[in-house]
């Protein structure tokens, strides 16, 4: 399942079967459906990346951190700390 920037229409968000998400540019690994969790934001939801490596993150001067992909530095959107399902979890 690819995984990329909002577009206009997120295909995924409402999508549970299990996989694995990879990145739309270079296929790299980032997210495993069992990290997926339903959330009011119109884009797909996890509570972790399925590799330490799956992504690299840049801290913004307004809160979130930009997070992209790993290998090559597709933009993926934003980790916002404690946000997740459970305690202590982030979103992505």
């Amino acid at each position: 399942m690819s995984y990329c920037s909002f577009s206009g229409g997120e295909e995924y968000k409402n999508h549970f079967q299990p996989g694995i998400y990879v990145c739309s540019e270079c296929g790299h690994e980032l997210f495993s459906s069992t990290s997926k969790f339903e959330h009011s934001s119109p884009w797909p939801a996890f509570s972790e990346t399925i590799h330490e490596d799956s992504v690299s993150k840049h801290p913004e001067a307004w809160g979130p951190i930009k997070v992209c992909c790993g290998k090559c530095g597709n933009g993926l959107g934003h980790e916002f700390l404690y946000d997740g399902p459970k305690e202590g979890l982030s979103r992505f």
